[in-house]
């Protein structure tokens, strides 16, 4: 394949590539027909330091349309495992291409992802492409996470290919863009110790340990530092989609990244009314992956990535096996503290008190039972708007709201600071379903992108409590919420 100008400002350095071959499969992109830019990220190509006028043209487009290559990108697809709703299966990248790793201006290393790029040894039958309407979908909802100030992959750049893929029917094709820390997942460490053995494991370990846990590099106990600092990162993330009420939707293995960024957005969606069995996806009809379940599965899936470096954890196995269980353990504790201290802040609370808990969880048990919209109670509460507040119709808002109100006095900081804490805790918008689809309708089917980009400017700024926002606040119909499904657009 035909490399191409050095112009854009890539500046790879292929770290993964000089892993065991075990790992990985060398493999170049299966051209398309017509590839022209859907979207491109300006921001986040600024971000990393890339030419923004040489990549945003039809050269641009070519390589992030797999028709061509950056000089000195290595592509890729990356092996591994997964506990898919909870069966284990191998996995690996049946449509995605690793190009490399993208060295930005300070320092950061990033990998750079074809999404849709074309069939892989690991595509198991898939035809290795991607639809328009999915590729845009995880445009906006990784643009409102990093907007929200939640870790998360980005999309640089959607190409629409000027081919037809065949799901239930034809529809256009699409190449995504993916910008993340790293591609290593809970799955990557779950095919190492099934199959590469462990001094591959041992390896692999190692390099994210470099890679993403620096600091304890030099520990003599390094591998269980690693395990208990993913557990710790990990419960931080969940915590942040909890407090947003973040569906991820699919939370099997191979989607946990061990950086502890969000990433592989399907059947994805936000919530409207609270309520903790909420689901969405088509494909999760036990509701596995409900809302209320994330925070125990996200401990299920650190389990598994435990089980997964018990061969290199200790050379007594029993030992190993006491160090797994003992940092998984610490999940609950971790998460119940991050998640808290966000509550705290979504009420105004510049302090710590034992009573906070109850607190919260009082407010959410009324919310549930008026099913009030979520992001829409912590938004009128922080702008004091009583009257347009649904779950004041509960009979024990009155004593709720006098608890919460003594508590805000107690404080030695005052009514301001509290207010400014709730404003930048609490957003006023989010990604509702409905205009989600409205935005995908309009680009998938009519060619228009303007709705889908002003929706996107909008979402990342989420916390700015703007007038012209409110059309982007108001929730559908209950009716629309409860028949609203999301599909994993494979």
């Amino acid at each position: 394949m035909e490399e191409r100008s050095t112009a854009f400002g890539w500046n790879w350095d292929n770290s993964y590539a000089r892993l065991p071959e075990s790992l990985f499969s060398m493999q170049q992109p299966t051209p398309v027909s017509y590839p022209q830019f859907a979207v491109f990220n300006e921001s986040l190509a600024k971000t990393l330091g890339l030419n923004i006028d040489a990549l945003d043209s039809e050269e641009g487009a070519e390589i992030l349309g797999g028709n061509a290559l950056a000089v000195g990108s290595q592509p890729l697809a990356q092996a591994y495992a997964g506990h898919q709703f909870g069966h284990f299966t191998m996995l690996g990248d049946g449509r995605a291409l690793l190009l490399g790793e993208h060295i930005t201006p300070n320092g950061q290393r990033v990998d750079i992802q074809l999404k849709g790029a074309g069939r892989t040894p690991y595509s198991r039958g898939g035809d290795g492409r991607a639809a328009l309407g999915p590729m845009l979908r995880e445009y906006i909802i990784s643009e409102a996470l990093f907007g929200l100030g939640i870790p998360t992959t980005r999309s640089l750049a959607v190409v629409e290919t000027g081919e037809e893929v065949q799901r239930e029917t034809r529809l256009p094709g699409a190449i995504l863009t993916r910008v993340a820390d790293s591609h290593l997942r809970v799955g990557t460490f779950q095919y190492a110790a099934n199959w590469a053995g462990p001094e591959v494991l041992q390896q692999l370990v190692d390099y994210t340990i470099t890679r993403h846990y620096p600091a304890i590099a030099m520990d003599e106990q390094r591998t269980l530092e690693l395990l208990k600092a993913v557990v710790k990162r990990q419960a931080k993330l969940i915590s942040q989609w909890q407090l947003v009420g973040f569906i991820h939707g699919v939370m099997n293995t191979d989607n946990m990244s061990i950086s502890g960024q969000s990433i592989d957005f399907g059947p994805c969606a936000f919530m409207n009314a609270y309520d903790p069995d909420t689901v969405f996806s088509s494909i999760d009809r036990q509701g596995r992956y409900a809302y209320g379940n994330q925070p125990q599965i996200a401990g299920w899936n650190l389990a598994r990535f435990a089980e997964a470096l018990l061969p290199v954890l200790h050379a007594d196995s029993s030992i190993a096996l006491e160090q797994a269980q003992d940092a998984v353990m610490e999940f609950s504790a971790h998460y119940e503290q991050y998640w808290l201290q966000g509550m705290r802040a979504k009420l105004g609370l510049m302090n710590e008190q034992e009573d906070d808990k109850q607190l919260a969880f009082d407010l959410l048990a009324m919310m549930q039972h008026v099913k009030a919209d979520y992001t829409n109670t912590f938004r009128d509460m922080t702008l004091q708007q009583w009257s347009s507040l649904a779950i004041a119709k509960h009979q024990n808002w009155q004593q709720w709201f006098d608890r919460w109100q003594q508590r805000i006095e107690g404080q030695s900081e005052d009514k301001q600071q509290s207010s400014n804490q709730m404003r930048s805790s609490n957003p006023v918008v989010i990604p509702r379903n409905h205009l989600v689809e409205e935005a995908l309708e309009a680009a998938v089917n009519e060619g228009d992108y303007e709705k889908l980009e002003r929706f996107v400017s909008v979402l990342q700024n989420p916390y700015r409590y703007d007038e012209q926002h409110g059309i982007y606040s108001e929730p559908p119909s209950e009716q629309l919420d409860c028949s609203y499904v999301t599909y994993c657009g494979t």
